[in-house]
């Protein structure tokens, strides 16, 4: 039996999991932390790679080494209730609530709103109607502009993103080393980092998507559950690496973009005037075509997976096309409140989601200490649950009488200061269930 992929398959497999990571967030991010950061780009970097890179390739990997069918078989090991709370969740999380509106934002943020010199809402609302008009008719009939974009459109506007950084380095804005850190990267840069690298979201998208890398490599011959693990982990280091190297590159650019603007309130907004600086209107324009078409095929593909998802849990209610409208609507509806509104009410989920995926990924890796025993996934998780629900609540944009009983609960916890007072709860959870686990087995 086969046990590993030719050269040529790896390099397939690590362009598919790199299509499938590679969106907004992508984009956008790293830019903003990079101008924030300043002189501090580099450990905020490192912070950014943890959650941005390696979490999505151990989510891949995780799926792979239990030979799970997805994610609401591999969350069945923590409860039923469970699982379907939590994959309903995250789809959503990275699909209609916020990554797909999201990705008509950025494109009408770098594309559109620089042509009419600011934002407008009616821009907006026409620009999303049109966007999703046509991510509803593709999700309709997903085959061709999937191969289409795909293998065309997309490595198109990665040579233009690659042509883009090379001039930025050929022809600097100036050095990031002068440039003065903003808020949380002035003390604490690499966990300000770490979070940032939450909006990519890529964790949760790993756990979502990780078992179409599985599925490929058995369907290349690759069947045991070992090999197939590490032919995964292998594709992702690829995939991950090339990821890390933009996002590296693109922290850099927006350091250096502070010498000659000020920070600006998205990182849309930043790249667009980036472009702007180096190429003039044209290059603004060509960026904008390429990000919107980039994104197009990544709401696509994320509306296509979510309505399959939900089809698989809810068996008999609706059907894939009645998915596909509902949430194709929903995206359009919360794609016009704005870049910077998304990107608001976003943290605080992922804020309760991170910890959770977090420690469901690290349990499912290291399930061979604990033979897989239900009870270590429930203790763990459950210790882990009520902290995250305190972190969703402090983070919440609006003031509420909760977020003081929230506040006094993290503060309490170690390392609740630095955004991880989830760590001892998770771990004594673990502890305690692996030693009822072992005493059980005697």
């Amino acid at each position: 039996m086969k046990k590993r992929l030719l050269l040529s398959e790896t390099i397939f497999v690590s362009s598919m999991l790199f299509g499938l990571f590679f969106g907004a967030g992508n984009l956008i991010f790293p830019v903003l932390m990079g101008q924030e950061a300043g002189m501090n780009v580099w450990p905020a970097s490192i912070g950014f790679l943890i959650t941005g890179v390696g979490l999505p390739l151990l989510a891949v990997a995780a799926l792979g080494m239990t030979r799970c069918d997805g994610l609401f078989e591999l969350g069945k090991r923590v409860g039923t209730a469970y699982s379907l709370f939590f994959t309903c969740a995250l789809y959503l999380t990275i699909g209609p609530f916020f990554a797909i509106p999201r990705c008509a934002t950025v494109s009408f943020t770098i594309g559109v709103s620089p042509i009419l010199g600011g934002e407008s809402a009616l821009w907006l609302f026409i620009f999303s109607v049109l966007f999703f008009a046509a991510v509803l008719w593709f999700s309709l009939h997903p085959s061709g502009i999937l191969t289409w974009v795909g293998k065309i459109l997309n490595p198109l506007f990665l040579v233009f993103l690659a042509i883009l950084m090379i001039r930025s380095f050929i022809t600097p804005m100036g050095s990031a080393s002068g440039i003065e850190p903003m808020g949380g990267y002035i003390a604490a840069a690499l966990p300000t980092g770490f979070f940032e690298g939450y909006n990519t979201m890529d964790a949760l998208a790993g756990l979502a998507f990780g078992i179409i890398v599985v599925t490929v490599i058995k369907n290349l011959g690759v069947e045991e559950g070992a090999p197939v693990a590490a032919n995964t982990i292998i594709s992702g280091f690829f995939s991950c690496l090339l990821m890390g190297v933009i996002y590296v590159l693109m922290a850099m650019l927006g350091a250096q973009s502070r010498n000659v603007m000020e920070a600006c309130g998205n990182g849309g907004e930043a790249l667009a005037k980036i472009a702007e600086y180096y190429f003039g209107t044209y290059g603004a324009f060509l960026l904008a075509i390429m990000v919107t078409v980039a994104c197009l095929k990544t709401a696509v593909g994320l509306v296509t997976s979510c309505s399959e998802t939900f089809v698989g849990m809810f068996k008999g209610t609706l059907g894939p096309k009645a998915w596909t409208y509902i949430f194709t609507g929903i995206s359009f509806v919360l794609a016009n409140l704005g870049l910077n509104q998304i990107i608001e009410f976003s943290i605080p989920v992922l804020v309760f989601l991170y910890p959770l995926a977090m420690v469901l990924i690290l349990l499912a890796l290291s399930e061979k200490i604990f033979a897989g025993s239900s009870l270590v996934y429930k203790a763990t998780i459950y210790c882990t649950l009520p902290v995250a629900i305190c972190d969703f609540i402090n983070a919440l944009p609006i003031e509420n009488f909760l977020q003081s009983i929230a506040q006094s609960v993290i503060n309490f916890l170690p390392l609740g200061n630095l955004g991880f007072a989830w760590c001892i709860p998770a771990l004594a959870g673990f502890a305690v269930s692996l030693v009822v686990e072992k005493c059980r087995r005697v």
